[in-house]
């Protein structure tokens, strides 16, 4: 017996051909698989709305829920493109027990007189029945539209196993029925009808497609989209109405009338209902005929928080992944709240990206314009180039002329947005530094002496003044469990400077990246190197003057860090007191006399010497009465909850940038300093 011989290489090319064209047996004798056994014969060409039914993922995007509903939105929006183009005036929507759903408009009707090229149909069975069939391909019946595919109702009949249209029109009412896209019979006419226009279209999805059991609507979510149409165009009054036993929700009416002549303001405040604002009022406009299209409205405010959303529709259609209109208004907001920073002198301002503007904003965005490109015929997405400019235009004329007619909010939202750049800059640096890896280690600062311990319990972080005093920590400490970071003078003060001077200052920096654990919302406790955060200083004016400083620091950029216990004042002598061979160390003038009283009181002379800081005591020194965990002594810094707002304004006025608080603290309080206590 003769083997079948192999396939050809170009046979191969067709070996995933789609099931429009099926290979079948060879009969009689072949060369090859792919010669004479695949014949013209072999071609399928599928017709009507065949291709629909086979393949109903290249028209709605699949079979599940989204598709199902996608349905109802081809329906919707045709009535809604006749509301648009000033032909209707409202839109019923009607979902009945027996799971069909209605969409009735009051426009001019779906034409029903026999088609010019196909004289055995009505217009009417036309567009049902054939793809790319409707009046949407020239602009002179609908200057803007959502359909512009002409594939929405046709694939809606292809896709359902019943559907049943009603036209009326010159007060004559049409009726013809359809069954899986085919129709049962020629259109009706069923006489004269007055006081009533427009087309109805109830249509029942098909399990044959969506699969038995699936093809009941969410009452809920098409209330949803009813609703969000009736904000598109302020001219259309939307009637909803669903049968009480498909609501699974107490949020859905069994009726409603839909009518919002303040379009997508009204949706945007609806949306932002209970949430605190930046600036009170809505940024919102509406420009009619932008560049020779449609309209274009826009609603757009800014709040707290991460989570910060955008929805844009064309021509009434949403398109959930933006596209190039969602560009220009994003383009358009950004250039405007730089040119208002120019504008004012606020250097800050050359950080801000188009994110840092619309993080923590809703904005709402409906345009439209001629003959748009999507992608893909579910719409997803505007391609069309020409909207990014058309947009923005028409909202960076109205946000400049916004920003410089209300500069108290103007102001507000400038320095809102500055600061979520300068918080992005700052968790970008911190993501640097803190970023750690088999092959790279976590780079600490040059002049960190670390500890050896690889746990963070029992482990402690020396933060000192100047090369000298940490040269001498140095020697002093225990090199298992402790680490010291000498830091360069007075550090920068956080109450009084900006996020950027902030970002830039290198003894800080330093800081942060000993510590690795983050700053303000970033910061991450688990990531604590050390257990106890000591701030090591001069016993003198200059040395609580900058041990002012780090507190104030950790207290604005890392208070938990504070009320979980880990900062900690060392308490270094100012005073060694010498008898013979008796040594006593005191820390200030009141403890110098106490000892003076009790541990010197006997015979000989004692010599009195005062440290000029940490940096002149000797390693012995400084271990024994600072740094020596059996000997020293140190105060844990806290703060209690009841003294929270008294603690921030007195930070604020003591280490604010408004000196003129200073004083006034000084001069309110200067009654109660004795001479004693003075450091002169």
């Amino acid at each position: 017996m003769a083997k079948p011989a192999q396939p050809s290489k170009s046979a191969s090319l067709f070996d995933d051909l789609p099931a429009a064209a099926k290979v079948r047996s060879a009969k009689g004798p072949a060369r090859s698989r792919g010669e004479d056994s695949y014949t013209a014969a072999d071609i399928e060409v599928l017709e009507g709305l065949e291709p629909v039914r086979r393949r109903p993922g290249m028209y709605i995007g699949g079979t599940d829920e989204k598709a199902l509903h996608h349905l109802f939105a081809e329906v919707l929006d045709n009535a809604m493109d006749e509301a648009v183009a000033g032909h209707a005036t409202w839109i019923e929507v009607s979902y009945t027990a027996d799971g069909y759903l209605a969409v009735t408009d009051n426009g001019r009707g779906i034409p029903v007189d026999p088609h010019p090229k196909f004289r055995d149909m009505s217009a009417l069975e036309v567009i049902m029945t054939t793809l790319h069939a409707g009046g949407k391909f020239d602009s002179g019946a609908y200057e803007t539209s959502g359909g512009l595919h002409g594939v929405g109702v046709s694939v809606v009949n292809a896709l359902s196993d019943h559907v049943v249209v009603e036209v009326a029109r010159g007060q004559q009412l049409y009726r013809q029925e359809f069954r899986r896209g085919k129709p049962t019979g020629k259109i009706e006419n069923l006489g004269k009808v007055s006081g009533r226009r427009g087309t109805k279209v109830a249509f029942h999805p098909d399990e044959q497609i969506f699969g038995k059991g699936n093809t009941d609507f969410s009452a809920a979510r098409l209330y949803k989209m009813a609703r969000s149409k009736s904000y598109l165009f302020g001219g259309v009054e939307i009637r909803w109405s669903c049968d009480p036993s498909l609501i699974r929700d107490k949020e859905t009416p069994e009726r409603a009338v839909l009518h919002f002549p303040g379009g997508l303001k009204d949706f945007l405040a609806e949306r932002l209902e209970g949430r605190t604002r930046v600036v009170d009022d809505i940024f919102a406009g509406r420009v009619e005929k932008e560049g020779g299209h449609g309209t274009v409205e826009w609603a757009v405010a800014w709040f707290g928080g991460d989570d910060g959303f955008s929805s844009s529709y064309c021509n009434t259609i949403p398109t959930p992944e933006g596209g190039t209109h969602e560009q220009g208004l994003r383009t358009a907001l950004t250039r405007s709240i730089r040119n208002y920073a120019d504008l004012t002198q606020n250097k800050r301002a050359a950080v801000i990206t188009a994110d840092d503007v619309m993080v923590a904003s809703g904005a709402l965005l409906s345009v439209f314009i001629r003959e748009p490109e999507f992608q893909g015929q579910t719409k997803d997405k505007l391609a069309t180039v020409e909207a990014q400019r058309i947009v923005e235009n028409a909202v960076r004329d109205h946000f400049d002329h916004w920003l410089t007619g209300h500069p108290a909010q103007a102001d507000r939202l400038l320095g809102f947005i500055i600061d979520r750049a300068e918080e992005r800059i700052r968790k970008r640096q911190e993501k640097d530094v803190s970023r750690k890896t088999a092959v790279r280690k976590l780079r600490l600062p040059g002049k960190l002496a670390d500890c050896s311990a690889s746990q963070k319990e029992g482990s402690e972080l020396f933060i000192v003044e100047g090369d000298s005093a940490g040269g001498s920590a140095k020697q002093a400490r225990n090199r298992e469990t402790q680490a010291v970071l000498p830091l360069r003078g007075k550090i920068l003060n956080v109450a009084s400077a900006t996020r950027d001077k902030l970002a830039q200052n290198q003894q800080l920096a330093d800081l942060m990246q000993a510590l690795g654990c983050g700053t303000g919302s970033s910061y991450r406790a688990e990531d604590l190197r050390y257990d106890k955060i000591i701030i090591m200083t001069d016993a003198d004016v200059d040395g609580a003057h900058i041990a002012s400083l780090l507190m104030t620091f950790f207290y604005r950029e890392m208070p938990r860090l504070i009320d979980d216990g880990h900062l900690y004042l060392a308490v270094p002598p100012l005073y060694k007191l010498a008898q013979g061979p008796k040594v006593a160390y005191a820390r200030d003038d009141r403890h110098r006399e106490e000892l003076l009283r009790t541990e010197m009181s006997g015979r000989g002379k004692v010599d009195v010497s005062r440290f000029k800081g940490l940096g002149e005591m000797l390693p012995s020194q400084l271990k024994e009465t600072t740094m020596d965990p059996g000997k020293r002594h140190l105060l844990r810094i806290g703060l209690e909850d009841a003294a929270r707002a008294a603690t921030a304004r007195t930070v604020e006025q003591l280490m604010g940038n408004k000196p003129e608080d200073r004083f006034a603290f000084i001069s309110e309080r200067a009654q109660f300093v004795s001479e004693e206590g003075l450091d002169i």
